[in-house]
């Protein structure tokens, strides 16, 4: 069985419920010996072999043995008794107990646990916080409310720590909100929710994806507990309902709310937005969250956040846009990188905007950004397209000079552009270059520069070059 998070602090260096005494650096030479006696002796066995093995126990040990126990309640229970025989166990110790029972769904002793830590003066809001994640994560949210209901009898006042503390413990459990709802429109009458409260059940609409409900959800927060920039958990599972909900409208309307209220959410709200929108493709949304966050929010975006919108945008078209965010980032104390430059540079390629492609690459080579072999490639085949074979061979130019392998693909694509012109010279002594680089040339190359060659009439510089392709 999984065990779930305790739902009260560990003391500093404390192991984890899950954790066994092989796999910690238990110091303690006690601690180990009661944990190897709990974790091998029978559970029946259990207090005679602790009573026969002379270690006296002091409180912080049964604390951290305890710890260690969720997997085996029942020597667990064993060795509470025994060693509460010679010794008055903490509250923290007595909260683990009922943690170790509930999270074993051994509600019966769990609730005889708490019954003997009332008659202590051991009872705490953690222990109740216990019994709420114990009977939520085993699906008994009924019995979870009536543990509320009671708490009183056991003197926990029912203020709005408890009740989010029940709020909390039912909404971890998926599918389960609508229970939530009803229990905060119960109690919202006799224990006023405050801004806790309603961070807890955004979250769970968030994870549920209702955008209706967290709608109202929001509505009420707003008129009970007002607008706070403290409230920003709130207001981050709201507005990221809204957007992964596919109503990016309301939630740019909402944002220039808050802008208002001096309540705009911080970089992991926007952060999160950005990262759905780019999912769905969204860049106009995406434009107008971000213009909030670098614009009213004084925000600074990371690289990555930088390189996703220019992406974004140049997948959709935006070159402007694409190009007006490259020359901000250096405003934000963001530079761009090569993949900055090549998604633009793509985009360009693309759209066979030539003249701006001609012009960028020139910038590319300037601000030391060096283009990939793949938009080398494409850029050649997109000059020669549109006429320009200086510019192919300004990109094949820069191949030569500045990379240690030429690109195949590069090569082959200079050749069959200038085969297409019909410009034979430079076509045939390109080829012999490439053949002195040991650049292999494709086959379909290599046929479409017979027909090119034969039809001009010079099948001997073609053969010569195929000559050289058999001793290549």
């Amino acid at each position: 069985m999984p065990h779930r998070r305790s739902p009260f602090p560990e003391p500093p260096l404390l192991p984890t419920p899950s954790s066994s005494a092989s796999g910690l650096a238990v110091k303690d030479s006690r601690v180990r010996a009661f944990y190897e006696i709990l974790s091998r002796a029978p559970p029946a066995e259990v207090e005679s072999v602790l009573s026969r093995c002379g270690i006296t126990p002091l409180p912080e040990h049964v604390e951290v043995v305890l710890r260690l126990c969720y997997a085996f309640p029942a020597a667990a229970v064993k060795f509470f008794r025994w060693s509460g025989l010679s010794l008055k166990h903490t509250p923290y110790a007595w909260n683990i107990m009922v943690d170790i029972l509930g999270n074993n769904r051994m509600f019966e002793p769990m609730w005889d646990a708490i019954r003997s830590m009332k008659q202590e003066g051991a009872l705490s809001i953690a222990t109740f916080a216990s019994a709420f994640g114990s009977y939520c994560a085993a699906g008994l949210i009924k019995e979870a409310v009536m543990t509320f209901d009671v708490m009183d009898r056991y003197g926990i006042p029912q203020d709005v720590v408890v009740v989010n503390s029940l709020l909390s413990a039912i909404c971890r459990e998926d599918g389960r909100m609508a229970d939530a709802a009803d229990f905060f429109d119960r109690v919202k009458g006799t224990v006023a929710p405050d801004a806790d409260t309603f961070a807890i059940l955004l979250e769970g609409w968030e994870k549920e994806g209702n955008v209706t409900r967290a709608k109202n959800t929001f509505g009420e927060m707003v008129i009970r507990v007002g607008w706070n920039a403290e409230n920003m958990s709130a207001y981050d599972a709201f507005l990221t309902t809204l957007v992964r909900g596919s109503q990016p409208d309301e939630a740019v309307k909402f944002l220039k709310v808050m802008k208002g209220k001096n309540c705009l959410p911080g970089l992991k709200f926007f952060g999160n937005a950005l990262h759905i929108l780019i999912q769905q493709n969204d860049h106009v949304h995406a434009l107008a969250v971000w213009n909030l966050m670098v614009t009213d929010s004084g925000l600074v975006p990371s690289l990555v956040m930088c390189n996703s919108m220019i992406t974004l945008l140049c997948n959709n078209g935006n070159l402007d846009a694409a190009y007006h965010l490259l020359d901000e980032m250096p405003y934000y104390g963001v530079f761009p990188d090569r993949l900055t430059y090549n998604t633009i540079f793509d985009c360009l390629i693309r759209n066979k905007r030539a003249r701006e492609a001609e012009s960028f690459f020139t910038e590319m080579l300037k601000n030391e950004q060096l283009p990939s072999p793949k938009n080398c490639a494409a850029a050649i085949r997109m000059f020669f397209d549109q006429y320009n074979p200086s510019a192919a061979v300004e990109v094949w130019g820069f191949m030569t000079e500045v990379c240690v392998l030429l690109d195949d693909e590069c090569a082959n694509e200079l050749l069959l552009g200038f085969q297409e012109l019909g410009r034979l010279s430079e076509l045939r002594r390109y080829a012999d270059e490439m053949l002195d680089r040991g650049i292999e040339l494709r086959a379909s190359t290599v046929e479409k520069l017979k027909t090119a060659f034969y039809k001009a009439g010079r099948q001997d510089a073609y053969d010569r070059i195929v000559r050289r392709l058999k001793q290549h």
